[in-house]
């Protein structure tokens, strides 16, 4: 059983106050940081690029998941690895040539990460699976925070689970989209090891209580 990670949603800080915010979310626990990064093309809304990604690294020494919500995403790894990305996640769905795109993370010395949105199957990126180090799995269609959380995406993880057991592959399954005490549960129960938690986190008045308690739900017997 791999290790249950939290993984708080930087799209929900108050950036006034992002560095205190994200140090209250790591005290509750969370290990990585989500950062969505959104060009207005690939997903109807624009957050904020790799100086922001820079500014943070400063203050955290938290894992950063970028996850790129943007077309042809190849053209700007080697900008958020040297901005500070630990791993950087891309879609399948925006890239020309995906594994072109996977080989540019990996040599550029970051994990390898790779999405998919909630009409996408599984088998559209099995091939893909051998270079991955992370897949991320959409409960909500991508481009705003809050929405409801799609539990109909289940069977995706448990298959991709289920896939990384019959093929010795080791990738990390990340569940991005409505994550909070209510499903957590259900996502590990599937096969999740990566919950990424926006407004049910960082959008808490106590943030540390609301990371810790996402956590005990997660792992709760």
């Amino acid at each position: 059983m791999k290790k249950i990670i939290l993984s708080p949603s930087a799209l929900s800080c108050d950036f006034a106050n992002a560095g205190v915010q994200i140090q209250q979310a790591k005290d509750g626990g969370a290990e990585y940081l989500h950062l969505d990064v959104m060009d207005g093309i690939f997903v109807p809304n624009i957050s904020f690029g790799q100086p922001v990604v820079k500014s943070l690294r400063k203050c955290t020494d938290l894992v950063f998941d970028v996850h790129l919500m943007i077309t042809e995403p190849i053209r700007y790894i080697e900008d958020f690895a040297k901005a500070g990305a630990d791993i950087i996640t891309v879609h399948v769905e925006a890239c020309q040539d995906v594994e072109a795109t996977l080989k540019k993370i990996k040599d550029c010395g970051k994990g390898v990460g790779l999405s998919i949105k909630p009409k996408t199957p599984v088998s559209d990126i099995v091939k893909y699976l051998p270079m991955c180090d992370l897949v991320l799995v959409m409960t909500v269609e991508p481009g705003f925070g809050g929405q409801k959380f799609m539990a109909d995406m289940m069977p995706k993880v448990k298959e991709l689970r289920e896939y990384a057991t019959a093929n010795g592959l080791s990738y990390d399954i990340s569940i991005d989209g409505g994550v909070g005490c209510d499903n957590a549960k259900l996502c590990v129960e599937n096969g999740a090891n990566i919950l990424v938690a926006g407004s049910s986190v960082l959008a808490k008045e106590d943030i540390k209580d609301a990371a810790s308690k996402l956590l005990a739900a997660a792992m709760a017997e």
